[in-house]
């Protein structure tokens, strides 16, 4: 089984809260809670197109200082330096996992299924799985960045796809986004599930569920 990791695994506690926090500790600052958000926006979209720079530890950092750059021109205050911009930014982005991951991983290990994370993320996907307590209910870790390919193309399942020892006919990929996870396996010969944490989703084509711990029954049937 292949699963996505935002929003299917883990989710981003609020970063801008932080941001203007740690700000305020290391530089003495009040930026208001609006630049923060305002910041943050800014540096998301910015990872997002080009978070398959991070390949590597090396050209990580590179992003990271690229991505900080973007929070300091956001934020437009001078006297702030690169250096603690960059450690509060890292400092605010946490991940945790959703509940229903941590209880549904271990059954599906427990009934012989090899899970491999695929996502479209930099390098560090193994670290945050790590943080969050999910990694050691996975067989393998694969993300767009080391895979040179991000979702929906068909190249980082079939990434995944190798990790997993596992033929697309009889793999499942499960994640949120219908643009990225539900075409991307398609694409790849991959039997897709959408996740629909918020219950609106307007594809009928695939199974959906609203909460991971519905995958066992999905799969295995009621028994």
């Amino acid at each position: 089984m292949l699963l996505d990791a935002f929003g299917t695994l883990v989710a981003m506690e609020p970063p801008a809260p932080r941001l203007r926090a740690e700000l305020a500790r290391r530089a003495g600052l009040d930026i208001g809670a609006e630049a923060a958000e305002a910041a943050f926006r800014a540096e998301i979209a910015f990872y997002v197109e080009h978070h398959l720079e991070g390949r590597d530890p090396k050209s990580l950092e590179h992003l990271r200082d690229r991505c900080a750059a973007i929070v300091a021109e956001s934020l437009d205050i001078p006297a702030l330096e690169s250096g603690a911009v960059r450690e509060a930014m890292l400092a605010a982005i946490r991940f945790h996992a959703h509940p229903d991951a941590v209880a549904v991983m271990p059954a599906l290990r427990s009934r012989g299924v090899r899970l491999v994370v695929t996502s479209n993320w930099d390098c560090s996907l193994s670290v945050v799985l790590a943080d969050a307590g999910l990694l050691g209910f996975v067989d393998g870790v694969v993300s767009s960045a080391v895979a040179g390919a991000a979702k929906p193309d068909p190249v980082l399942f079939e990434a995944a796809l190798a990790v997993a020892g596992t033929p697309p006919e009889e793999a499942v990929h499960v994640g949120d986004s219908p643009a990225h996870d539900v075409v991307g396996a398609q694409a790849a010969g991959v039997r897709a599930i959408l996740l629909d944490r918020g219950g609106d989703a307007a594809r009928a084509d695939v199974p959906v569920i609203r909460r991971l711990d519905e995958l066992p029954s999905l799969i295995f049937g009621a028994a």
